[in-house]
């Protein structure tokens, strides 16, 4: 393998983080999307990953094969401080009303879901597995790393990323399809009283003219 690139990214060299950055930017912000479901946190992991990758050039070795893994350890690494960092901003917001949003989901995945019922449910899924398998799903599922790339990024063994990866397989189709299944509720017939108030025939027959 041609080492070049990574002499020259150890040494500072202004081209070689152009070019690290042109061909690997696109993988870290599609990542973190699909993490985080937010594109405008998406866009600050990437500052932040390159950021440290210009801090940590010195350890990337000559044996690793490419510099994906490494920048993608730098991402995962990022991202978990930025989770971090939104709960504690999360329990500071903790008195104000909850609002119910829809996370917003890289084209790629959208593509993958059937509608936005299965987007919010695999979100949630997601969320509820250990944070071990939720990054080795991530990276090898939506990210698209091999399992040695994943292990290198992740600093463990490849026999642990296949392990990983299939727990959170089977976990991950679980917790989707009960998540979905709680937001599949029959809607009110018109007229039917909800919580001591009638619901219009009007509305519904509207929201039928305007979606059906």
């Amino acid at each position: 393998m041609d080492y070049t690139l990574h002499a020259r990214i150890r040494a500072g060299d202004p081209e070689a983080f152009r070019e690290l950055f042109r061909d690997h930017a696109p993988l870290v912000h599609r990542h973190a999307v699909r993490v985080s479901g937010d594109r405008d946190l998406a866009e600050d992991v990437v500052s932040l990953t390159f950021l440290e990758a210009w801090r940590l050039r010195g350890r990337l070795l000559d044996h690793e094969a490419g510099p994906r893994p490494w920048l993608m350890g730098i991402a995962v690494n990022v991202l978990r401080n930025t989770r971090r960092a939104a709960r504690r901003h999360h329990a500071a917001l903790g008195r104000l009303p909850a609002r119910d949003t829809v996370p917003d989901f890289a084209d790629e995945l959208v593509g993958r879901m059937a509608d936005a019922d299965q987007l919010a449910a695999a979100q949630r899924a997601l969320k509820q597995l250990r944070r071990s398998e939720r990054e080795v799903f991530t990276l090898c599922v939506w990210s698209g790393l091999g399992y040695a790339e994943a292990a290198a990024a992740l600093g463990i063994p490849v026999g642990t990323v296949r392990s990983r990866l299939s727990r959170a397989r089977t976990r991950l189709r679980k917790l989707a399809g009960q998540e979905l299944k709680k937001n599949r509720e029959p809607l009110p017939r018109p007229g039917q009283v909800q919580g001591g108030r009638t619901c219009a025939a009007r509305s519904y027959e509207s929201h039928e003219e305007t979606y059906g």
